[in-house]
């Protein structure tokens, strides 16, 4: 069955994308833990990280490494921080959170975000690119 990542890299579930490409894609997290927490993933439906190949997964950093500076040009913040954490969604996938403190950092505090917010951000970062 696929996952609610494959439904949205195949269009199936609308996205706020920030990037795209044959292999990778980035798009905001509907539920963040901070305004602009990025979602990187390979278009691939590979559910745990580390079952990546080499090529895939050096290609998921890279990817993820090209959206970080719009990122923080897009949302004021000290840095974005990078976490893996794979049991939400069989999909390999890297959290980007902006951050000033570590608890923008606590999954277990989700901010609720209206759609046109959501937008408004996916097109700030977008900007940045």
């Amino acid at each position: 069955m696929p996952s609610i990542f494959s439904k949205i890299v195949a269009g199936d579930i609308p996205s706020h994308k920030i990037a795209e490409t044959d292999d990778f894609l980035a798009f905001l997290d509907v539920f963040p833990c901070a305004v602009g927490h990025t979602l990187v993933i390979p278009k691939k439906e590979i559910d745990y990280l580390f079952d990546l190949d080499d090529e895939l997964y050096t290609g998921l950093m890279q990817f993820a490494k090209q959206i970080e500076p719009a990122i923080s040009k897009a949302v004021p913040c000290k840095r974005v921080g990078v976490a893996v954490i794979g049991l939400e969604v069989p999909h390999a996938h890297v959290h980007l959170i902006p951050m000033n403190s570590m608890s923008d950092m606590n999954f277990n505090n989700k901010l609720k975000l209206s759609q046109e917010q959501l937008a408004e951000t996916a097109a700030r970062i977008k900007s940045f690119l």
